[in-house]
């Protein structure tokens, strides 16, 4: 066999050999390593609405804005909670006379001889100044719900977060409950990552992990926080008789579920901001 035919021969298993192992290695890249580029950037979201219904005569942030805990974010009118307050202060007044008023009544019977006054009397001056009482402690309640009502009339952070969805402007109404706009708490941004069936066992909680954001960004370094336990099962439904519904179909090439893992952000490159709903990539080193 002459030299150029080894050499042919040598060079045909070779590329064959690099073909085998690049081969393996994609395979073990794509499909044993444990990496998804399911993953997504998310954070707390806290609706904010007024706790007390009125116009509001003034908004004190702008979308997308960076607020401290306690900031003021808009204001409701305050006309009618102030003039509640006032009325409310008033009936408290009068239950605090008529209170002392049926104290000293009772007092003073109840020093006076029983030949002058009976112990009937005696027992309804006495029963006279719980009823005074209780109802002192019913406009002292009252009072306090006026104040918190008065208080509330101004709307703050709960969290330091950024503003987003202002849906509030001055005059509009703002009814109790309805949600006005949107808080992405700033400390609470997380990664979840769908992985698939096949690559559970390769997970554990604490693993270290590497998230790449789509943008291009410097990585960020974190941790399993947890894997979820279940998952919506698409086929199997409940009836009408409150029975399975099970799907009669059943498809030969089966995908395999993702499960959601909890990912904690252990650090994050200063300068570096964060939105909630981007794409990443997730890789693990179990």
């Amino acid at each position: 066999m002459s030299a150029s035919k080894i050499f042919r021969f040598f060079l045909t298993m070779l590329l064959l050999a690099a073909a085998l192992w690049m081969g393996r290695s994609a395979w073990d890249h794509y499909m044993e390593s444990a990496w998804t580029r399911d993953g997504r950037v998310k954070a707390d979201v806290v609706t904010i609405s007024a706790d007390v219904a009125g116009t509001v005569t003034e908004v004190k942030v702008r979308d997308n804005q960076l607020v401290k805990q306690g900031d003021v974010l808009f204001v409701v009118d305050a006309a009618r909670y102030q003039s509640a307050l006032a009325q409310a202060n008033a009936v408290l007044a009068s239950q605090q006379v008529e209170k002392g008023r049926r104290s000293k009544e009772a007092s003073r019977r109840a020093g006076l001889d029983s030949s002058i006054v009976s112990a009937e009397n005696k027992e309804t001056a006495e029963f006279a100044v719980g009823t005074a009482t209780a109802q002192y402690q019913a406009a002292l309640a009252a009072r306090n719900l006026a104040q918190l009502n008065l208080e509330r009339t101004v709307v703050r952070a709960p969290v330091t977060g950024y503003v987003t969805n202002l849906n509030v402007h001055a005059g509009d109404f703002a009814a109790v409950g309805a949600a006005k706009l949107a808080m992405i708490n700033s400390a609470s941004f997380y990664v979840v990552g769908y992985f698939e069936e096949t690559k559970l066992p390769l997970l554990k909680v604490n693993d270290a992990v590497e998230v790449h954001l789509m943008s291009g960004a410097a990585q960020l370094k974190g941790h399993i926080e947890s894997i979820a336990h279940g998952i919506t099962d698409r086929d199997a439904n409940t009836g009408r008789e409150l029975l399975a519904d099970v799907n009669p179909t059943f498809n030969w090439v089966r995908l395999a579920q993702r499960v959601p893992v909890r990912i904690h952000i252990d650090q994050q490159p200063k300068g570096l901001d964060l939105v909630a709903g981007t794409t990443c990539t997730v890789v693990i080193h179990g």
